[in-house]
Formats: C-alpha cells, sequence, structure tokens
C-alpha cells in the first residue's frame, strides 16, 4: 500500500475496508497488507520521494495499491512536480496502462441528453516511453529552447498491442489504434507495428483513428468504442477525457501492469484542496481493488472482483446516491458503507 499525499491516505483506506468486506466471502484467499511512504510526503521527510529501501521492499510485494502521489507546491528545482508513480511504471516495466471507463446511469453523464447506448470501453495507455520518454531530462534556467522526444520502440509497441488484442478478445472484439500517423514518424511506426500484429488476430475487429478524431467521436458517439491502445501522453489525455463522460474522475480506476508486477490506483490526483474534508469519493480506488482482485487470477479473487463490481453497480443504480463532486452529498465515509453494504 503507497497510500501517497492528499486525498490518497483517505481513498486508500476506502479500498483496503471494501477489500476486507469481500475477503471474508472468498473461500480461500487472505491478503496481507503492508503501508509504505511515497511521494511528496516523504520527500520532505527524507529528501527522497521514493527511497532505494522502499523501492526495493516494494517489489517483494505481490500487487501495489497505490492513492495518489504529488502536492502543487512541492516540485524540483525546474519547476517540475515529482511523480514516483512514474518512477514505478518505468523501473517495474508496467507497459500496459489500463483505464476502463463505464457509465453506470446515464444521468452521471454531460451527455445524458442525447446517449444512444452504454459508454464501456477500455483505453490501454503504453505506459513506459512515447512522449514521457525524456521526462527526467532537467531543463537549464538559461536555456533558449525546450524540446521532449516521443520514442516509440518496437519492443514496447508489440506487448503493448498484443495486450490490447487479448483485451479486445475478452470483451466485445473491437480494437481501435489511435494515433497521430499522418504528422508523427513515431506514430507511423506505431501503426506498422499494430498492423503487423492485427493479422495474428483474424477475430477482433481493428479500425485506426487519428487522436484528435478521437476526442471529437469520444463526445460525439463513445458507446461505439471497445477497447481502444495508444501511445503514452495520447493515453493520458483521451483517459480523463473519456472519465469525464461517465462521471468524472472519482469514477475512474486504473492498473498499471507488467510482466512481472502491477500498480492499481485511482487515476485521480491527490487534490490537496479537499485532503481531510471526508468528501474525496472513494469508487475510483475500490473498482481499482477490485481490478487488482481480477488480475490475481484465481477463480475465487475473481469472483471477489465481480463482487465488487456488481455491488458498484447496485449502489449506483439510485441516482441520489453520490458524492459531491458527482453533484451529491455523500461523504467518503458514506460512499465506503454504501458499497460494504451492497457487498452483504
Amino acid at each position: 500500500m503507497l497510500p501517497g499525499d492528499g486525498i490518497g491516505k483517505e481513498v486508500t483506506w476506502a479500498g483496503v475496508e471494501v477489500l476486507r468486506a469481500v475477503e471474508s466471502r472468498l473461500a480461500s484467499s487472505r491478503f496481507e497488507l503492508k503501508e509504505f511512504s511515497v511521494g511528496a510526503g516523504e520527500y520532505l521527510s527524507s529528501g527522497d520521494p521514493m527511497p532505494d529501501a522502499v523501492f526495493d521492499e516494494i517489489k517483494r510485494h505481490d500487487a501495489i495499491l497505490l492513492g495518489a502521489m504529488g502536492l502543487p507546491g512541492v516540485r524540483w528545482p525546474d519547476g517540475v512536480e515529482m511523480t514516483p508513480q512514474l518512477d514505478l511504471r518505468e523501473r517495474l516495466e508496467l507497459y500496459a496502462g489500463m483505464r476502463p471507463v463505464y457509465l453506470y446511469h446515464p444521468n452521471d453523464s454531460p451527455l445524458r441528453a442525447r446517449m444512444a447506448g452504454a459508454i464501456d470501453l477500455l483505453l490501454i495507455r503504453e505506459s513506459t516511453e512515447g512522449l514521457f520518454f525524456s521526462r527526467k531530462e532537467r531543463l537549464q534556467p538559461d536555456a533558449a529552447y525546450a524540446e521532449d522526444k516521443l520514442r516509440i520502440t518496437r519492443r514496447g509497441a508489440e506487448r503493448v498491442i498484443r495486450t490490447a488484442f487479448h483485451a479486445a478478445r475478452s470483451r466485445r472484439r473491437k480494437l481501435t489504434l489511435v494515433d497521430k500517423a499522418n504528422v508523427l514518424p513515431s506514430m507511423a511506426f506505431f501503426r506498422r507495428v499494430f498492423d503487423e500484429i492485427a493479422v495474428e488476430f483474424p477475430d477482433i475487429e481493428t479500425e485506426r483513428i487519428y487522436v484528435d478524431a478521437t476526442a471529437l467521436y469520444l463526445v460525439q458517439r463513445p458507446e461505439s468504442f471497445d477497447v481502444i491502445v495508444t501511445e503514452n501522453m495520447f493515453g493520458d489525455i483521451l483517459s480523463d477525457l473519456a472519465a469525464g463522460l461517465a462521471g468524472g474522475m472519482g469514477m475512474a480506476p486504473s492498473a498499471d501492469i507488467g510482466d512481472e508486477y502491477a500498480v492499481f490506483q485511482p487515476a485521480h490526483g491527490s487534490a490537496p484542496d479537499i485532503a481531510g474534508k471526508g468528501i474525496a469519493n472513494p469508487v475510483a480506488t475500490i473498482l481499482s481493488v477490485a481490478m487488482m482482485l481480477d488480475w490475481f487470477g484465481t477463480p475465487d479473487t475473481r469472483y471477489g472482483a465481480a463482487q465488487i463490481q456488481s455491488a458498484v453497480r447496485k449502489v449506483f443504480a439510485d441516482p441520489g446516491a453520490r458524492t459531491r463532486d458527482m453533484g451529491g452529498q455523500l461523504t467518503s465515509r458514506q460512499m465506503t458503507d454504501l458499497v460494504v453494504s451492497a457487498l452483504q
């Protein structure tokens, strides 16, 4: 457990409470939790947002449940925020950023007046390279210009694209590649790798859409998307847009998955302006716990994941059961209690 900063601690413990509630319903799975300090708060305390000793301990665990990292006023000298969550993705090679978006009730979408169908999509972003590749390069105070590198390697593209095809096979068998292949050579390369791999999956319907058109279509016809695969920065932006269509960042769970390790966390930030007020929406973290149970991959844990997802559906069937970020009045505590009650 890496609760982190701001509301991270509050939503993490809500997720743990739901985990413990579902644990009592499982035949054999039991969970041992250990908490570590990582983030801006740890930097202020020790001078390092993720000490090496902590990283070594993290690697000894099966899964990582993360709250939120970073505080606006805690930055490196060049003005960039500290992002140990990105360090985890890169150092543990968590190349598949899974961002599911599901609309539980039409009233929760700004598109509710003309929603033709449910929003149920999975956006997968490559999480170890892309436009984030040069993020650790430091800008000199007297620099006359700044530049960032967008790197796409064959290895990086192949593994995330194959992950996306397998995900599509377990859903509605449609995969959308999002790129900017008409302008950027790196994106033309990404598309070439996609086309090569698509031949191996003849049962999957594919389409290729430029990123700007995708932003348009997510607003016009979000129900038409099943699985989307894209570059790191494009995915970072589009996943927030898609979350906004389904109720906001408080409803956006996520996972960053590699071949050996996985991190599960709400997609939102640390929201220091509401930290300690007890009003943060814990649902994104609760759904991230469900993703973690599904990732463990046993019949027992997958049953637990389905139980949590079903409980959230039951709660959100009542349009009045909402936290403040969604126009309701429920506190974090009240929303967590509702989910636990629905589990029972």
